[in-house]
């Protein structure tokens, strides 16, 4: 199975100024024309801002659905092209309700697994002035999603996301977006996700900990 990839996106961080204070982001992406080649912690003329919460050998690659872009627009009657939501991967037909944390996919030279959703931060609502944006996010679940790279390579504008070994055991985007912002209190939930050894480690642990505050 293929997913058709829109566009690659990539862009420096750079200052900006939230609430008269300046902050640092990398949200601004622009699509590329060139191959580039693709390690295991970012695409090459990529930058993140914040290390902490972006970038990583687990969120390498930023991926949004392609589709998610109309609603947007239809919602906030504002342009949202590729790349507008940070996006390194814009891609058509792969979206939160069919990724399952673990799916593996091959495109050019590169191997990628999907590792967790992404989580919205108030430096999109600051990109568009809408500073309840990252809450719409969280509330419609079109939250996008991060690869890790399993093998480093070259990748060029044309090529398509190729699945190559589906984890159909494991839980979607979608269904962790739910337990998160719906169903936050549920342990047997969040115990599961715990389990799930593809999640990256960073999540797994946050779920671990959610689940020995509520037992305490």
């Amino acid at each position: 199975m293929e997913y058709k990839l829109v566009s690659i996106n990539v862009g420096k961080a750079r200052r900006e100024l939230y609430k008269n204070k300046e902050i640092a982001t990398g949200i601004y992406k622009k699509p590329i024309e060139e191959e580039v080649f693709v390690s295991t912690v970012q695409i090459g003329g990529d930058q993140q801002a914040d290390l902490v919460n972006h970038g990583g050998k687990d969120q390498a690659i930023c991926a949004y659905p392609f589709e998610h872009l109309e609603y947007w627009e239809k919602t906030l009657q504002q342009s949202f092209t590729v790349g507008a939501f940070g996006e390194n991967f814009t891609i058509q037909g792969l979206n939160e309700e069919n990724a399952h944390i673990g799916d593996i996919f091959e495109i050019g030279d590169v191997r990628i697994q999907i590792s967790n959703p992404r989580k919205p931060c108030y430096k999109l609502g600051n990109r568009y002035k809408v500073d309840e944006l990252p809450l719409l996010v969280q509330q419609t679940g079109y939250t996008g999603f991060y690869f890790r790279v399993l093998k480093e390579g070259f990748i060029k504008p044309g090529q398509n996301l190729r699945l190559i070994e589906r984890k159909e055991e494991n839980p979607t985007v979608a269904y962790i977006n739910k337990v998160i912002y719906q169903d936050e209190e549920n342990v047997q939930a969040l115990k599961n996700l715990v389990e799930v050894k593809e999640l990256s480690e960073r999540w797994r642990n946050s779920f671990q900990n959610k689940v020995e505050k509520l037992l305490n």
